[in-house]
């Protein structure tokens, strides 16, 4: 038996027999798997409510595996429960990860990775050193049980209170969405309707932070309270500072500033400016407020949480904490020419510099040539543009509006920019360019 499904690998199974040796182009293809089988079910007649076309399908596939959140269409008003169930699995598997599951699988099997299987999985997860991918497997799988878990129950007695329509579906679905961070919801105005409701508030930052700040720091996390002595890392430090300054930087931001609260009391603007701060950054993409109506300073300051994002190793987009910090650390050894680049007193090493900045501007590139993109064929204004493409390549899922007035050729834009934003900007441009042979190339010098 053991053998048998060994012999099925799971991932082989689901790129259609696909393997290449080059683990970036194995990723990309598995995740575009996803996609592919989930727009076949989506659009089976039995999936839908009303007619819904093949490219709405692929969007919606897409957002899912992506854990995005943006929508052409009502999730709600157009799926069945089965199309719903499709879209909750994609959403799943896309925030757990490639290979996660039947990675998990294997390694409760026969107790190890193949050499292959190694090399995609650290590929997929950056990891610092000090951990291991086994253990990285194992505390995906228990943390998202528990905090889903912990999130459909608070969830549905929460729902149940409010008099919703199956409160247990609801509490599910809502529960593995938030602690995704993909923001589909059931409800066609995210939860605007709950913005004052304290218990949905609190679950669904709990979820999303959760998952936002990665599996890394929840495994760190755990390990200071199982074990006495343990030092939290210096990437768990970074990531959480990182995550604090920024939140409390959203907050304040929206609540001095954001003229469509201003009419709230104290309580109430702080409870929506730290909600819609979170979930920018978190990269969840609920929102408890239209965002149609934001100030251009508060969606510019949505934007840049969007673009910041979340963590390494966890559900979350963005550029990622860590990459932001590291860019950052390289920029102030340039400007007091200091010899090595260092954060909090600690070296980063120069191949992890390296990588945040490949990372950083391939990523600020693809952004806006997806907004310049959109400029052919949208009549939205560019600032909105900018706003859907940031959050199409973070994979964050709040909108000011204009998913559902996209023409086909939009639609195929930000599939583009989800895609790229779940595989990971780094990867796809490996997967594209990366071969076996090496080019011998002319060294010259370049004045920078």
């Amino acid at each position: 038996m053991k053998n048998l499904i060994l012999k099925l690998k799971i991932e082989k199974i689901m790129t259609l027999g696909y393997f290449s040796k080059i683990p970036q182009r194995q990723l990309l293809y598995g995740y575009l798997s996803y996609i592919l089988f989930g727009t076949i079910l989506l659009c089976l007649p039995f999936a839908q409510k009303q007619y819904t076309g093949i490219i709405d399908n692929l969007f919606t596939a897409t957002s899912a595996v992506s854990t995005t959140g943006l929508a052409t269409i009502s999730i709600a008003d157009n799926y069945t429960l089965f199309g719903q169930i499709v879209v909750l699995i994609l959403v799943q598997l896309g925030g757990i990860g490639y290979m996660t599951i039947s990675s998990f699988i294997v390694l409760r099997i026969t107790k190890h990775f193949s050499p292959t299987e190694n090399i995609i999985l650290n590929t997929e997860f950056a990891l610092p050193n000090g951990l291991t991918i086994h253990s990285l497997i194992k505390s995906i799988i228990f943390f998202t049980f528990i905090f889903e878990l912990f999130g459909t129950i608070f969830l549905y007695f929460t729902f149940l209170s409010e008099g919703a329509l199956q409160p247990l579906w609801k509490a599910i679905f809502h529960s593995v969405s938030a602690f995704c961070t993909a923001g589909f919801g059931l409800y066609n105005d995210s939860f605007e309707q709950f913005r004052f409701n304290p218990s949905i508030n609190i679950v669904l930052s709990v979820l999303s932070y959760a998952g936002g700040i990665g599996f890394i720091v929840l495994l760190d996390l755990y390990r200071v309270i199982r074990y006495k002595n343990y030092n939290i890392t210096f990437t768990s430090k970074v990531i959480l500072s990182l995550t604090l300054i920024l939140t409390v930087f959203g907050t304040l931001q929206l609540y001095i500033s954001e003229p469509s609260i201003s009419n709230l009391d104290d309580y109430s603007k702080l409870e929506v400016s730290f909600f819609q701060s979170m979930s920018a950054l978190t990269t969840v993409g609920f929102n408890t407020i239209p965002i149609s109506k934001l100030h251009a300073s508060s969606l510019m300051c949505l934007i840049i949480l969007m673009f910041i994002g979340a963590s390494p190793s966890g559900t979350g987009g963005g550029v990622k904490s860590t990459t932001f910090t590291a860019v950052w650390a390289f920029i102030l050894n340039k400007l007091s020419l200091t010899k090595e680049v260092s954060l909090i007193g600690n070296k980063i090493p120069e191949y992890r510099v390296k990588a945040a900045l490949t990372t950083f501007i391939f990523y600020t590139t693809i952004l806006f040539f997806g907004t310049y993109l959109l400029t052919f064929t949208e009549s939205s204004t560019l600032m909105q543009l900018l706003f859907e493409s940031a959050s199409a390549i973070g994979t964050v899922g709040l909108s000011t509006g204009i998913t559902g007035t996209l023409t086909d050729f939009g639609k195929l834009v930000i599939i583009f920019l989800m895609f790229v934003g779940r595989v990971g900007v780094v990867t796809f441009g490996n997967a594209l360019l990366i071969k076996y042979n090496k080019t011998i190339v002319k060294e010259n010098d370049l004045a920078v």
